[in-house]
């Protein structure tokens, strides 16, 4: 039955009823037609797991942002390239941030509550010099309880200031899958994205985007080309996990995006990590995921922030996407399987 609202002023459901004269409507039905929908509550309180951030390097209040919003478990990625001292960049910078994200884990976890893990692993994005000093070192480092995964890593098309051959770099790759295989971790990989032309550009001397702290005047010349560079990168980067006896399953595709779901979904059995904590940069945001749960099913599909000290990211990303999800037709137990029981399974977070 249907309430009366006493309002002087007329509400929505007296205009619907003006422009519906004649019919049954039962003026003032319409305001209590928000009562009638099953909402899904249990969304409100859904925990999820972020499989690929380095939240090591936010601010306290944007770690605490994260434990509001019902993370329970994280990856905090220690491979981060961006912020090292300088360029190129030796081996002993990169352990430098390994030692540091192993030192401050267990007070992000005691501060914030949730379960804070760590994956680690050599970027390409930069050219990293003696890296074998680096691979021989990783071994000791993967035995440890608190890393769960290699990487992130793969190979990347272009490289800020100083190139880093191709074949070189899958090389790199393919023997931090082959540790990861050693020691039964899974991998994430940093996949590049494509993004559409800008609709302005900056002032000369500004950079690429006011919400990217990094000088974009000193990328260097690409070392892959062609028409699809980033595509050949993910490619590059699946021969690399054959060749080193990785199985499929284990590999975490991060930074998916239309360019390369298709590939990554019919030709390999990779899992897809779609990253939003910065969509206005790559342009990937829950529409995409949505797109992809219709067509490929939830069970290879996560979603990560990539929140990082250097980018305008958004910790709330993920549980903004849990609503948006829902609102775009995904099912409460799909949205649940992509956001928790994914990134728990293949990482071994949450137990």
């Amino acid at each position: 039955m249907s309430r009366r609202y006493p309002t002087a002023r007329p509400t929505d459901a007296d205009r619907l009823a003006d422009l519906d004269r004649g019919s049954d409507l039962d003026r003032g039905s319409d305001l209590d037609r928000g009562s009638d929908l099953d909402l899904p509550t249990e969304l409100l309180n859904l925990p999820w797991i972020d499989p690929h951030n380095h939240a090591h390097t936010l601010s306290w209040s944007d770690r605490e942002r994260y434990a509001l919003s019902g993370c329970r478990s994280m990856m905090m990625v220690a491979s981060g390239y961006h912020w090292t001292p300088y360029k190129p960049v030796e081996a002993s910078d990169v352990r430098f941030l390994w030692d540091d994200a192993i030192n401050r884990r267990t007070a992000i976890e005691r501060n914030h509550f949730f379960e804070a893990k760590l994956g680690l692993g050599i970027h390409t994005g930069v050219r990293i010099e003696a890296p074998d000093d680096l691979l021989a070192t990783m071994d000791d480092y993967c035995a440890l309880e608190e890393v769960v995964a290699v990487g992130e890593t793969g190979v990347t098309p272009s490289q800020h200031v100083e190139r880093w051959d191709v074949d070189e770099q899958q090389a790199v790759v393919q023997a931090q899958m082959e540790i990861a295989a050693d020691h039964g971790l899974p991998v994430l990989l940093h996949t590049p994205n494509t993004s559409g032309e800008p609709k302005r550009s900056y002032r000369d001397g500004l950079g690429v985007t006011p919400g990217y702290e990094k000088n974009a005047g000193l990328g260097a010349d690409p070392v892959l080309e062609g028409d699809n560079p980033a595509l050949e990168a993910v490619k590059r980067d699946i021969e690399a996990v054959r060749d080193a006896g990785l199985d499929e399953d284990r590999v975490v595709a991060s930074h998916a995006d239309t360019n390369n779901t298709a590939y990554l979904m019919e030709e390999t059995d990779c899992y897809l990590s779609f990253t939003i904590g910065h969509s206005w940069l790559i342009g990937v945001d829950a529409v995409d995921v949505a797109n992809a749960i219709d067509e490929y099913g939830p069970n290879r599909i996560t979603i990560d922030t990539d929140c990082a000290n250097v980018l305008r990211t958004d910790p709330y990303a993920v549980k903004r996407a849990m609503f948006e999800l829902y609102r775009y037709g995904v099912d409460v137990d799909d949205i649940r399987t992509v956001v928790y029981e994914n990134p728990r399974d293949v990482f071994g977070l949450a137990e």
